[in-house]
């Protein structure tokens, strides 16, 4: 039953590149470190390119790599046109992006909306005084009588979202670190800004962009108070969490900034917009962000990036949120990336994580939409734990020890066991690498036809070998406590996905079994039999 059938020659579906794509996600700071400071660069990105496009992926995103003070490791960005020296020189980008382009791979870049560093020139001539040309740049308003901010805004990061400054002798807004004021996107000099340096971009051959915390960008310009949350079993903290944040985001014009975004995208042509939007009631902005074609082309929430356990409900709850219905978005889908600890760490023990990562990499490129694998998951990296002495996460080092910490899914790649530091630098790694992720470097697995790596590759072909799977509506046919079964279809072509997400072993055939060929599995899987963490993805015979 485990035997792949052989490529299939049929007439492909048309689509745009980015439909059903594949994309690799590189957090620079930790991919590959070219000078030896310790801190991965561009330079180190672009040597090491041939090892993304061995997977098969469509494209690379990139996270923020722009000149930056690195309170928050450059989504706090200074100058939204340059690279910082650290990771290297505006010629690097160039060079990243030709190579990128002759391996096949387009190139997403992050841009970051809603706020800049204090340490950015617009917000330095903002402060300076309230008559200045940028003085409506970015969200100031007047104390309080009592002297208080004013409105309860909470920071994400901790405290409130508005800290005093005495050159205006106002309170300035920011939704994450003070360091990081909040741009007034609601003015149209800032919307004409933002969009001036997409196009410097764009100019420089990136095919689109991943859009940070987009739904921060607008505010409510009366600032009225948000309200109390509800009480939850979810644990709470920070003061962020005891708000329903009905106020200091989610403005209803955000969308018609998007109209404008999409409007310079489509002037170039053939390029990609997808939005990060998080929140506990997002669904709504994240329809309305990608709807009818005039605005962003995906979206992606937190569904599994924080979730504890991954089980069949969840798949089918998320999933069936983004039915194929004309004007509606397109769904993007990330297990693990760089602010959430690695999905294969929270969803596993660790005596089962090599199997477990299997199984999630075949659930993930099974889906329908964009799917996003984040570097190191294509190895099964765990997360690394970091004590608090080496901790660089602001938000950890405020909330420690509660706050899940981002610093231990951002560890460096590890390239090579006999090599200096795994064969990330040849200096001291920015951060500690993981104790067990010497047996997982890439050149341990390169030639490993059992290993995790070469596992990655077979199903990102299979995927794009599929129609269904890229392209084919889904439908689930069971979510229960274990079992998780749904096709993808599209005509001429239907693939069957069977997973069983348990401990205990489950039967579960389909209609007429002997139809059925499986062409990727994991686990055991006997007589339509399946062991726990098992699965496979089957294809009809006849097809």
């Amino acid at each position: 039953m485990n035997q792949q059938l052989a490529h299939v020659d049929r007439p492909r579906l048309t689509r745009e590149w980015w439909r059903g794509a594949t994309i690799y996600q590189i957090y620079p700071r930790s991919f590959a470190d070219s000078n030896g400071d310790g801190i991965g660069d561009l330079p180190g990105i672009t040597a090491r390119l041939d090892h993304v496009a061995s997977l098969g992926v469509d494209a690379v995103w990139l996270s923020p790599f722009f000149p930056s003070p690195m309170a928050d490791f450059g989504y706090d960005v200074s100058d939204y046109c340059d690279v910082d020296p650290i990771f290297g020189t505006l010629d690097d980008f160039d060079a990243l992006i030709e190579r990128g382009h002759a391996l096949g791979l387009k190139i997403i870049i992050d841009q970051v909306y809603s706020h800049t560093s204090d340490a950015h020139a617009w917000f330095q001539e903002s402060r300076a005084d309230r008559a200045n040309a940028k003085a409506d740049w970015y969200v100031w308003a007047d104390a309080k009588p009592d002297g208080s901010p004013p409105s309860n805004w909470q920071s994400v990061f901790g405290g409130p979202a508005w800290t005093w400054d005495a050159r205006r002798g106002q309170y300035y807004m920011h939704n994450f670190l003070s360091s990081q004021p909040q741009l007034n996107v609601h003015n149209p000099d800032v919307q004409d800004a933002l969009l001036a340096t997409a196009r410097f971009w764009l100019d420089r051959g990136v095919d689109g962009f991943r859009m940070d915390a987009i739904n921060f960008s607008m505010h409510d310009p009366a600032l009225t108070d948000n309200p109390p949350a509800p009480p939850s079993n979810t644990p709470r903290t920070r003061p962020f969490d005891f708000q329903l944040h009905v106020h200091n985001q989610s403005h209803a014009d955000i969308p018609r900034f998007i109209a404008r975004i999409r409007a310079l995208l489509d002037s170039y042509g053939n390029r990609f917009t997808v939005a990060e939007i998080g929140g506990a009631d997002n669904d709504h902005e994240m329809k309305a962000f990608t709807a009818d074609g005039r605005h962003f082309d995906s979206a992606y929430g937190f569904d599994f990036l924080y979730a504890r356990q991954l089980t069949p409900g969840l798949v089918r709850e998320a999933t069936e949120r983004w039915p194929d219905q004309p004007g509606l978005g397109w769904p993007s889908w990330a297990f693990s990336n760089h602010d959430a600890p690695r999905a294969v760490s929270r969803w596993a023990a660790p005596e089962d994580r090599d199997g477990y990562a299997r199984l999630t990499m075949l659930l993930l490129l099974s889906l329908r939409g964009d799917v996003f694998i984040y570097q190191g998951e294509e190895l099964g990296l765990s997360q690394v734990e970091i004590g608090f002495d080496d901790l660089k996460d602001p938000e950890a080092i405020a909330n420690w020890p509660l706050t899940l910490n981002r610093d231990g899914a951002r560890t460096p790649l590890p390239w090579c066991a006999v090599s200096p530091g795994l064969g990330f630098s040849s200096g001291k790694p920015w951060l500690p690498l993981g104790d067990d992720h010497a047996a997982l470097t890439i050149s341990a697995q390169d030639g490993d036809p059992e290993s995790m790596l070469a596992f990655t590759r077979t199903l990102v072909a299979l995927r794009n070998d599929s129609d269904a799977l890229l392209l084919g509506a889904m439908r689930v046919i069971e979510a229960s406590d274990q079992m998780l079964v749904f096709d993808r279809s599209v005509a001429g072509e239907t693939m069957l996905c069977v997973f069983n997400l348990g401990e205990k072993p489950v039967r579960w055939a389909p209609a007429e079994p002997a139809r059925w060929q499986i062409v990727a599995q994991v686990g055991t899987v006997d007589d339509w039999a399946l062991g726990r963490f098992s699965g496979y993805v089957a294809r009809t015979i006849d097809q």
